[in-house]
């Protein structure tokens, strides 16, 4: 990993694409520094009940449970025939401006409704930049630097991290020091960075059009069996699609009228190929997701997180509130979570990957029920009477809370590979949009936590004056944790973390 390293990963892939990954990972990271000023600007500036701020935080956050959508819309209707850059530039635009307008104007992020659109919009923007780049980062692997395929996600996962260690170390220092407009117009200069850097961003037009005639014989028998596009296509002599070849009673020579049309020609087919593998993606996305061994599998990990009421934003609210935590010292703590998340990405690359996923998952919620115990004990302040500050209760319980979660998010990454080769249920060409639904179920079940989370609050009558019924909702959320392991049965008993499974 040195200069070695960073020389053939160069010539592999270009310094500027691997500035544009590392660059758009670390914004995800850095995001933490922002964030942060938010959470104080709709506890502070808004005076927003617990429950208030969660709903408001559960609905920006939903972009990120579509992430397929994107995913379909880049691969199937290209902008001025390119897939991936116009769509990165649409994406970038959407996260620079919302930070823009509520860095200058002050009315707008003083009201809970344009504060949450804004948001929301920004969050659509971070989604589709996250799935294009992935999907920038498959392609550029998928044929000659497949060996370079785990080096290029340990650039991502790097800089990601690093990006959550600045963004947290920071963004305590700069709400001490900074007004929240200026922490906002701040961060927005990573977006606009992201921005300038797709200016050298190359795309060939020419890899699209074998995106959209691909020659492989599984791919083209997937699309021939699912999209109705007979007009256009025709069996080839390997058993898949080709090109209908429209014959020219004239020969070889073409008029000027001819020439004239052949843009307006291939723009209508590439558009026409575009709805046809739209189509086709579609209905093999549905064939292979009603399969049970991918379905069931799928339903546990959505009703593992929907079943789990999140009190994330109450908490926060009970430690400046009620704790007197100051911003820096949180900031310190999601550091201590960001080195959690990569000792817990360690550890399980190491010695638990080996391991099946119903004990990984087993042992994952009992251990986050664990940390909810210990957020009993510090409602309840049980822990003073062992002369145990509260500091240390919420720096230790978000460091294990933050690596056994990554043990869990882990589990649903690695998932991947097994349901794919489980009987081959998997059509070539939707591995990556499978995922991406895969990923979006999380998010969207994650949301829906959130949703209760706020709702239980919200009926405890949970405010930022009055903690009283707090206690008995972080009991409410550790018997709910532990409720997921009575249906680990929807686990493939046989899937481990190992592809080759």
């Amino acid at each position: 990993m040195g200069i070695g390293w960073a020389k053939k990963m160069r010539d592999a892939f270009g310094a500027s694409f691997l500035w544009l990954v590392s660059l758009i990972y670390f914004t995800q990271g850095f995001r933490s520094f922002v964030w942060t000023a938010v959470s104080y600007q709709m506890k502070d500036m808004l005076k927003l009940s617990p429950s208030a701020s969660q709903l408001l935080v559960s609905v920006a956050y939903f972009p990120w449970s579509i992430k397929p959508l994107y995913g379909i819309l880049s691969d199937c209707f290209p902008i001025r025939r390119r897939k991936r850059v116009p769509y990165l530039i649409v994406a970038t635009v959407l996260s620079l401006i919302p930070w823009l307008i509520l860095g200058l104007v002050a009315s707008l992020r003083g009201s809970s409704k344009f504060l949450t659109t804004f948001l929301t919009v920004q969050n659509i923007g971070s989604a589709m930049a996250d799935v294009v780049i992935d999907a920038m980062i498959a392609e550029a692997v998928r044929f000659e630097h497949a060996g370079l395929a785990g080096d290029l996600q340990s650039l991502s996962w790097s800089a990601m991290a690093f990006g959550g260690i600045c963004g947290s170390l920071l963004g305590g220092y700069a709400l001490t020091n900074m007004n929240i407009n200026i922490i906002f117009l701040l961060f927005s200069l990573l977006p606009a960075m992201q921005l300038l850097s797709c200016a050298f961003i190359g795309e060939d037009p020419k890899g699209l059009k074998r995106a959209l005639e691909p020659n492989g014989q599984n791919h083209n028998q997937v699309d021939n069996n699912f999209a109705s596009g007979k007009s256009l296509t025709e069996p080839s002599k390997n058993g898949g699609t080709r090109r209908r070849k429209s014959s020219n009673k004239y020969g070889k020579k073409k008029t000027i009228l001819q020439q004239s049309q052949i843009p307006e020609m291939e723009h209508s087919s590439i558009s026409a190929s575009s709805y046809i593998s739209l189509i086709s993606a579609v209905n093999r996305l549905c064939f292979t997701f009603r399969q049970p061994i991918i379905l069931r599998p799928m339903a546990w990990f959505f009703f593992s997180n929907v079943m789990v009421p999140n009190l994330s934003t109450v908490l926060f609210y009970y430690q400046t509130e009620v704790l007197q935590l100051e911003s820096s010292f949180l900031g310190t703590v999601r550091v201590i979570g960001w080195l959690s998340l990569m000792f817990g990405a360690y550890i399980y690359n190491c010695y638990l990957k080996h391991k099946r996923l119903r004990s990984i998952l087993m042992f994952a919620h009992i251990g986050l029920a664990l940390i909810c115990f210990l957020d009993v004990v510090l409602v309840s302040q049980v822990h003073i009477q062992f002369g145990i500050p509260d500091k240390y209760m919420v720096l230790w319980g978000s460091a294990f809370g933050d690596a056994i979660n990554q043990f869990k998010y882990l589990t649903h990454q690695q998932f991947m590979p097994f349901l794919i080769l489980s009987g081959q249920l998997c059509p070539p060409g939707i591995e990556g949009t499978l995922f991406a639904l895969f990923m979006s179920i999380n998010n969207f079940s994650s949301t829906l936590g959130s949703f209760f989370g706020a709702a239980l609050a919200s009926v405890l009558d949970i405010s930022s004056e009055n903690f009283d019924n707090l206690l008995f909702g972080i009991v409410v959320q550790l018997v709910a944790t532990l409720l997921p392991i009575a249906f680990l049965f929807l686990i493939p008993k046989e899937a481990t973390g190992v592809a080759s499974s």
